[in-house]
């Protein structure tokens, strides 16, 4: 028994060895954003989009919300239900905007700030498939969502988790927001971001979010504590969907960050060119933006960029292109025009995971971090253009954000690190393997890689030539037998249970919501 114990504990440690996870730690970025637009090109687009939506209008689905905008001084046309915005008012409104905020997490040590120099890198989200090497491309089921965000939890370089990295298709439509909520919270102890695809799948979230930390949920809002995030997209051109609206003012009424991030793509849901393009994604951005700060002046907001090309052959989304970087660069500088958090992707177009995946990917990484983007969504797992969500993608980037992550450290330069003394102690034509000065820093060199093979061809051969892919498989399934679930308190678990099934029983009823 002793014997088999200890062999148990020597592969554990084998397998601890085999993965080289970087741990919990903020990821910041030390230098100046890159910006390919002057002040007088951003301003000309801020003027663009107050036109567009002075001239044009946006459509606003949501007689409510379209109540909320006349109230304060927009005309407004509910038979067409579009709404024609004053500039002045758009400007007023951003004025109560904050620059950033604190999110908090189960395991306060991993609580993120959202602004600033601040990167937070978060998992895919929304596909409705699920792949990897062994079982392909399928639908995704509850079981499997449970394992991806085991994996989450263990990839440190995500600073945040994930309700939604895909949905479990073997669950009800109508109800399996709440289970996807319930994973997030007790498979992880990172901040996360729920639905807001309808107002009661987004007051789901909040009460069990409240439910976690130890918040009456009717206090939310008159206190300053932020305990979830939700996303809308813009249905663009120039559209605002009602259920979005909808979900997107529980968590405004409340105090609760909401990104709002266009989907413009060149040459299909906006205009050809990457300015226009901008135009129109900071038009529509502006116009939830202010309707954020109308319903709870200083509420947390965070600008979202979400613009791409097409392929005009075939009309199929491009992603981690040069158009991409260049949008990317510029609406992290329209987000710093407004003195807001941002937010952008991590994208790529491939199929496989592939040259083309890593590199599109890469491509998109280099964007969002010299943006400085504050919230990375999709930053690891994504692929075939967000239809998937792939288990080797997620190892392979995440060794990529570990690298990024790794080159915005300081480099020292001092006395110990320019080794006058080290060089003068290997003799010309020699080697530093062996000297002091490399053998006391044997173990933290260099960065170790998750994935990467950096064997010369002869002992790759030896090991069974396998591809980027291959020992992706191998490495997320070894770090599923190792992982640990977060304790998470008994009692905090047994009401988010009894509010899950108290709220099934609504649903599967008719949906009306009882007295808590």
């Amino acid at each position: 028994m002793a014997r088999s114990g200890r062999q148990r504990r020597d592969r554990k440690a084998e397998r601890q060895d085999r993965i080289a996870l970087r741990p919990w730690r903020r990821t910041c970025n030390p230098y100046p954003p890159i910006e390919p637009l002057s002040s007088d090109e951003i301003e000309a687009i801020h003027q663009a989009s107050l036109k567009i939506l002075q001239r044009h209008g946006m459509r606003i689905l949501s007689p409510r919300a379209r109540d909320i905008l006349k109230g304060a001084g927009n005309r407004v046309d509910h038979r067409e239900a579009m709404v024609y915005f004053d500039p002045d008012y758009i400007e007023d409104a951003l004025k109560t905007a904050r620059p950033s905020y604190v999110m908090a997490a189960r395991n306060p040590a991993k609580s993120v700030t959202v602004g600033g120099n601040n990167i937070n890198f978060g998992p895919v989200g929304g596909p409705s498939f699920v792949s990897d090497l062994d079982r392909g491309r399928r639908a995704g089921t509850y079981a499997e969502l449970e394992d991806y965000i085991r994996l989450v939890q263990m990839l440190d370089i995500l600073h945040l988790g994930g309700a939604g990295c895909f949905e479990p298709l073997d669950l009800p439509a109508e109800s399996r927001h709440l289970d996807r909520v319930y994973a997030a919270i007790a498979l992880t102890d990172k901040a996360f971001g729920a639905s807001l695809l309808g107002r009661d799948r987004a007051e789901d979230a909040l009460r069990m979010a409240a439910i976690l930390h130890g918040i009456d949920y009717d206090d939310l809002g008159s206190q300053e504590a932020v305990i979830l995030s939700g996303g809308i997209n813009t249905n663009s051109p120039r559209q605002l969907d009602d259920n979005l609206s909808d979900g997107m003012l529980v968590l405004v009424e409340r105090g609760q960050p909401v990104v709002v991030t266009p989907f413009t793509l060149l040459g299909a849901m906006a205009p050809v060119t990457i300015a226009g393009a901008l135009a129109l994604q900071n038009a529509e951005a502006l116009a939830c933006l202010a309707l954020i700060q109308t319903v709870r002046p200083g509420a947390p907001m965070v600008y979202g960029g979400f613009t791409s090309n097409v392929d005009m052959k075939s009309g199929a989304p491009a992603f981690g292109t040069p158009e991409y970087v260049k949008a990317t660069l510029a609406g992290g500088q329209l987000a710093r025009r407004y003195k807001l958090p941002y937010r952008s992707s991590n994208t790529n177009a491939s199929n496989l995971v592939d040259a083309q995946a890593a590199y599109e990917s890469e491509m998109s990484i280099w964007a969002t971090v010299m943006a400085h983007t504050n919230i990375v969504v999709h930053a690891a797992g994504w692929l075939e253009g967000g239809l998937v969500a792939s288990f080797e993608k997620l190892i392979v980037d995440a060794e990529m954000l570990q690298m990024m992550a790794e080159s915005l450290t300081p480099l020292p330069v001092d006395a110990e690190t320019l080794a006058v003394e080290a060089v003068g102690e290997v003799p010309p034509g020699g080697h530093f393997f062996g000297s002091p000065h490399t053998l006391a820093r044997y173990e933290s060199a260099f960065y170790e890689p998750i994935v990467s093979d950096w064997r010369n061809f002869e002992s790759w051969e030896e090991a069974g030539k396998n591809s980027t892919a291959e020992r992706a498989n191998v490495i997320w399934k070894e770090m599923l037998k190792a992982y640990e679930k977060p304790p998470l308190d008994p009692g905090i678990d047994e009401a988010l249970k009894d509010f899950m099934a108290r709220r099934k029983r609504e649903i599967a009823a008719g949906g009306a919501r009882q007295s808590a």
